[in-house]
């Protein structure tokens, strides 16, 4: 089953953008000569900081979520989904840097597309045990 998923394969992109997201709290350490260990200094790198974080944060329960409605609903709809996500990531982290209130929409973007793909899983997974215990078909 595994092997037939191409659509995910797509997401593996998002490797891309965590590692995007590294890099450019690297370049604001840099750039306010804030040494590690340290996580405080300057305003800007602050908010670099603590949005990789969020992201690195959020990162797994997404991943469940997409697997969920992937494996048990829709491949297409949940690669779909990641792709969005990414881009509401990318939002996030673009505007949290900037500004914290411009966060905002990056973030209920990711949000939306997080409770979407994991309503369509749990749908996805009660409509298998209708099915495999109760042979129920929908």
């Amino acid at each position: 089953m595994l092997t037939e998923c191409k659509y995910f394969k797509l997401n593996a992109y998002m490797c891309i953008f965590s590692a995007y997201f590294t890099r450019r709290v690297g370049y604001s350490r840099l750039a306010h000569k804030i040494k590690p260990p340290a996580t405080t200094g300057h305003p800007e790198f602050e908010r670099a900081f603590r949005a990789h974080q969020n992201c690195v944060e959020f990162y797994p329960l997404f991943l469940v979520s997409m697997w969920s409605c992937g494996v048990f609903f829709s491949e297409p709809i949940a690669a779909a989904g990641g792709l969005v996500f990414i881009v509401g990531r990318l939002l996030y982290f673009n505007g949290y840097i900037r500004e914290t209130h411009k966060r905002l929409p990056g973030f209920w973007v990711s949000v939306a597309v997080f409770f979407s793909l994991s309503f369509l899983g749990m749908i996805g997974i009660v409509q298998e045990i209708l099915h495999k215990y109760f042979y129920i078909y929908s």
